[in-house]
C-alpha cells in the first residue's frame, strides 16, 4: 500500500529527505542511537517521522536528523524547515557564512554590497520589463526572475548582517 506524501507538509518533506539520504531510515536510526545514547528501532523512527498512530518526533531528534543529513551532504537536509516556515507564512533562507570575525573593514563591505545592489536592481528591472513586455509571464521567465529576486534578497540579508556588525550590534541572522 502506497501512502501520499505531500510536498507542502513539513513532516512528509522530512520523511522523504531522511529516506533519500544514503542509508535511509535505518542509517538515521543508527545515527540517533549513537548520538543520543538511547536505542531507537528503525520502524519506531519511521512511525515518528510519519506521525503514525499518534507518534511524534521531538525537536532534539529533528536537530540531530538535520545534522546527520548535512553530514551526508544531502541537499534537502533543510527543506523540511523551509516547508514548515511556509506553512506559517514565513520564509527561511540559507545564507553563506560571514568570514570568521567579520570583514577587515565592515564599512567597505557595506559600500561594495550597496554598489552591487544597484547593479543587481538594474538587472532585475531590465529582466522584469523584458519578461512582462507581452503582458504574460511564462514559467521559464518566472524562474529566471525568481532566481534574480532571491539573489538580491540574499545580498540584502548579507548587507543587514554587515550593518549590524559595523555598528557593534548583535548579528541576528
Amino acid at each position: 500500500m502506497t501512502c501520499y506524501l505531500s510536498p507542502n507538509a513539513w513532516r512528509d518533506v522530512l520523511y522523504n529527505a531522511v529516506r533519500n539520504t544514503p542509508g535511509g531510515v535505518p542509517a538515521a536510526a543508527t545515527f540517533l542511537t549513537v548520538r543520543r545514547g538511547r536505542s531507537i528501532h528503525t520502524e519506531t523512527l519511521r512511525a515518528r517521522l510519519r506521525g503514525v498512530d499518534g507518534e511524534w518526533i521531538n525537536l532534539e531528534m529533528l536537530e540531530l536528523l538535520t545534522e546527520w543529513m548535512q553530514e551526508c551532504r544531502d541537499p534537502n537536509a533543510l527543506k523540511w524547515l523551509s516547508t514548515l516556515n511556509q506553512q506559517y507564512g514565513m520564509v527561511a533562507m540559507a545564507l553563506p557564512p560571514a568570514p570568521a570575525g567579520g570583514w577587515p573593514c565592515e564599512a567597505e563591505a557595506i559600500q561594495k554590497k550597496l554598489l552591487q545592489l544597484g547593479v543587481e536592481g538594474g538587472s532585475l528591472t531590465a529582466l522584469g520589463m523584458r519578461v512582462t513586455e507581452d503582458k504574460r509571464v511564462e514559467p521559464a521567465e518566472a524562474e529566471q526572475m525568481c532566481a534574480q529576486i532571491m539573489g538580491e534578497v540574499e545580498l540584502l540579508l548579507r548587507l543587514h548582517r554587515n550593518v549590524r556588525r559595523a555598528a557593534g550590534l548583535e548579528v541576528d541572522l
